[in-house]
């Protein structure tokens, strides 16, 4: 794996208000970590990962919908936790793999997706707009 340089900040495309800076910020601050978004170079494949720390440990995506709660949302969530699945494997020493989900899209978690995120070893945390706490579903 290879890291693409790039000119933009360590923040890449998050602004310094964004909600996703935010996000992964307070992820960082909970984990104990620096997280940052990064573009990474793998074997046949070129991909944003929106947060992993320095030593490619742990993987992050976040899905910081905001607003009312649309279905369409469980989409994201599904997309993300099959990214993070195949980050955790393709990424050479990638042990964790962690779905932040803001708090106004956590009802796509609802029924069959946090189970199945649980047996596949996907972290998943709900941020409330300051925190981050492991979801409850």
């Amino acid at each position: 794996m290879t890291e693409v340089p790039d000119a933009r900040s360590d923040w890449g495309r998050f602004a310094p208000d964004s909600v996703e800076r935010r996000m992964l910020d307070d992820t960082g601050t909970a984990l104990g970590l620096v997280l940052r978004p990064r573009t990474v170079v793998l074997d046949r494949a070129r991909v944003e990962v929106e947060g992993i720390d320095a030593e490619d440990r742990v993987v992050v995506q976040l899905v910081a919908n905001q607003g009312a709660y649309k279905p369409a949302w469980r989409n994201k969530v599904m997309a993300d936790l099959f990214k993070l699945l195949w980050l955790r494997q393709a990424v050479p020493g990638a042990e964790r793999a962690v779905l932040v989900i803001a708090e106004p899209a956590a009802r796509a978690l609802a029924g069959w997706v946090s189970v199945a995120a649980e047996d596949l070893g996907i972290e998943v945390l709900v941020w409330d707009g300051r925190t981050v706490m492991p979801s409850q579903r």
